[in-house]
């Protein structure tokens, strides 16, 4: 089946679970069958039907199984009646159809405590490889995506998935099981009568396929809008400060709402789908019983060709295919919707990420002579951010880059941590193109403290651990102190313990700020991006964090991106960049002495 190949990958690990589903799921389908067969017994003893049987039958071959059966059952309870009444006949027979039941529960107890195992083993490794896969495609794909859909495929999406693989094994193993077994006992019991039966069974599979056409469809269009209110709901809880600044409280809440009125009216509409399937296939069963009922009845009462016994176990048995067969409806719904779900969890699985590595990318391990840009061109959708843009960065020299926002030089962040690719030219470090390393060691020789303070909703001491996992507290506060953090960390009551709240906003801005750049300060790389790494921190700060940074700068590769060009002054080379391009270079006392961009850009900044 298609949708047990789409997922083949997460249910191999599980296949003994499935097996072992399989095999209790026969049992349990055998012994729901005979505990409807015992039944034919303890009828005929209460009202009295029982061939009366005086010799030991003698067992001829499985050929001979059903009439060895028969005239076995039929010696018991003649010899029992003969010798303790017909009392005790019936609570052997009573006995017999208890046992027959509880071996049936308890095999369908196994059978599903079994797919337990599997159903959540594959809803584990799903949401474990969507994860994996959300933190390693590129971040290019995440400016094209709703985060809030991404949420609803891991959560929403894979649940579904989850409470199909159930479905699949009921629609292709349990319930067809217990449908066989029954038909081959009634066809034992009365072929005339089965074969009358089979005349309704493909009128009534036309219409409950029929009413499951259209559900994936449906199912898929539920999951879609599910992803796009969360998307909402994230994003309010993301902006809420600008929500209520600007009084757009109703323009959110109305968009919040329209999404959910229409998950309303999908949901109606797939749910009363789904509904319809148990009573039409009930109502198509009963009148499959009512016409059992006619022709069975007499072939009882006037042909005499059957015994009321048999009839009434028949009855049990045309009846016990009534269940299994609306349960098959239903689990049928449930794989297309689980289909549809799957189809939207394996979309995301199967995209390629431009970015991945090659497959004998080299590991580098340290950073000797230079970073070269040559003659590189980039864009995000159609215009050119940079063109044709040449710069080196020699080892242990500070490049800052300034300019207008817009000028490209946040970009130049992003290409040479890999981010993203390059349209034209290439990246290299010590002559290494840097798609020819792993993305790995090409950023574990990189420090990197961005414009937006990015932290988690942890301790202080676990958001700077990020930069050295095995760091020790006193490289920590150490790595606090350089930061300017430390003199705000100790007063705090559980000090590098405490927890900073979601993305920090226990904080201040310029606290936040501090925290990230003493997070880059003890991964202690021998390249150090600072991307408006000082632009949160207020006059004192900046100065403070500054010279801290300066001191840690010594001798150590970096590219500055400053708005602040205060900050910048005492970089060995400072590019000025206009519309992704170079206008001017040099030191700050060579740029002030050309008196072209980069003065009148100190001009501006100093009556700021």
């Amino acid at each position: 089946m298609e949708y047990l190949k789409k997922l083949s990958r997460f249910i191999i690990p599980y296949k003994k679970y499935g097996y072992l589903n399989i095999f209790f799921n026969i049992l349990y389908a055998f012994f729901s069958t005979l505990a409807m067969v015992s039944l034919m017994p303890m009828i005929n003893v209460l009202f009295g039907e029982t061939e009366k049987v005086t010799v030991k039958p003698v067992y001829q071959g499985i050929t001979h199984l059903k009439a060895y059966g028969e005239a076995f059952l039929n010696y018991f309870v003649t010899t029992t009646n003969a010798n303790e009444g017909p009392q005790r006949t019936l609570f052997y027979m009573i006995v017999l159809i208890i046992s027959l039941f509880l071996l049936k529960n308890i095999f369908n107890y196994l059978a599903l405590f079994s797919i337990t195992f599997l159903r959540n083993g594959v809803l584990k490794d799903l949401r474990n490889a969507i994860y994996d896969k959300v933190i390693t495609l590129p971040i290019s794909y995440y400016s094209e995506k709703k985060k809030g859909d991404i949420i609803a495929r891991i959560s929403g999406d894979v649940n579904e998935v989850k409470n199909s693989l159930l479905a699949i094994l009921e629609l292709i193993v349990k319930e067809p099981l217990t449908i066989v077994f029954a038909i081959i006992t009634m066809f034992t019991i009365s072929s005339k009568l089965t074969i009358f039966v089979f005349l309704f069974i493909p009128v009534a599979g036309f219409i409950i396929s029929r009413i499951g056409k259209s559900l994936k469809r449906k199912s898929n269009k539920v999951q879609t809008e599910q992803g796009v209110f969360i998307s909402t709901l994230e994003e309010t809880l993301g902006g809420l400060k600008v929500i209520k600044g600007f009084n757009a409280e109703q323009k959110f809440n109305d968009k919040f709402q329209d999404s959910t009125n229409r998950f309303y009216h999908f949901s109606n509409t797939l749910l009363n789908r789904q509904n319809l399937a148990s009573p039409t296939s009930e109502f198509l069963g009963i009148v499959t019983i009512a016409a059992l009922l006619w022709y069975g009845g007499s072939m009882v009462l006037i042909e005499k060709t059957l015994s009321g016994g048999a009839f009434i176990t028949y009855m049990a048995l045309a009846y016990q295919i009534l269940t299994p067969a609306k349960d098959i409806s239903k689990a049928s719904y449930k794989v297309k919707a689980g289909n549809a779900a799957a189809d939207r969890v394996l979309e995301i699985l199967n995209t390629e990420s431009v970015l991945e590595d090659k497959p004998n990318a080299k590991v580098k391990s340290d950073f000797t002579s230079d970073i070269s840009l040559n003659n590189i061109s980039f864009k995000y959708d159609d215009e050119m951010v940079l063109k044709h843009f040449t710069l080196k960065v020699p080892k242990g020299k500070s490049v800052a880059l300034v300019g207008q926002s817009g000028s490209g030089k946040s970009t130049i962040a992003n290409l040479v941590t890999r981010f993203y690719d390059v349209n034209q030219g290439t990246i290299t470090i010590d002559g290494d193109d840097i798609k020819d390393l792993t993305k790995q060691s090409l950023r574990s020789l990189m420090g990197l403290v961005t414009q937006d303070s990015i932290l988690f909703n942890d301790t202080i001491k676990n958001n700077i651990l990020l930069g050295k996992e095995n760091a020790t507290d006193e490289e920590i506060i150490d790595a606090l102190k350089i930061a300017n953090a430390w003199e705000f960390v100790k007063d705090l009551p559980l000090g590098i313990e405490t927890n900073i709240g979601d993305s920090g906003n226990k904080l201040s801005g310029g606290q936040k700020q501090r925290l990230s750049i003493a997070r880059a300060v003890l991964k202690n790389p021998p390249i150090m991006i600072l991307d408006e790494a000082t632009s949160a921190l207020d006059t004192e700060s900046e100065r403070l964090v500054q010279d801290a940074l300066e001191n840690m700068m010594k001798n150590r590769t970096s590219i500055v991106i400053a708005h602040r060009l205060s900050t910048i002054q005492s970089a060995d080379l400072i590019v000025v960049m206009q519309k992704g391009e170079i206008v001017e270079q040099g030191t700050h006392d060579e740029l002030i002495k050309k008196d072209n961009v980069y003065n009148k850009l100190v001009h501006m900044q100093s009556f700021e």
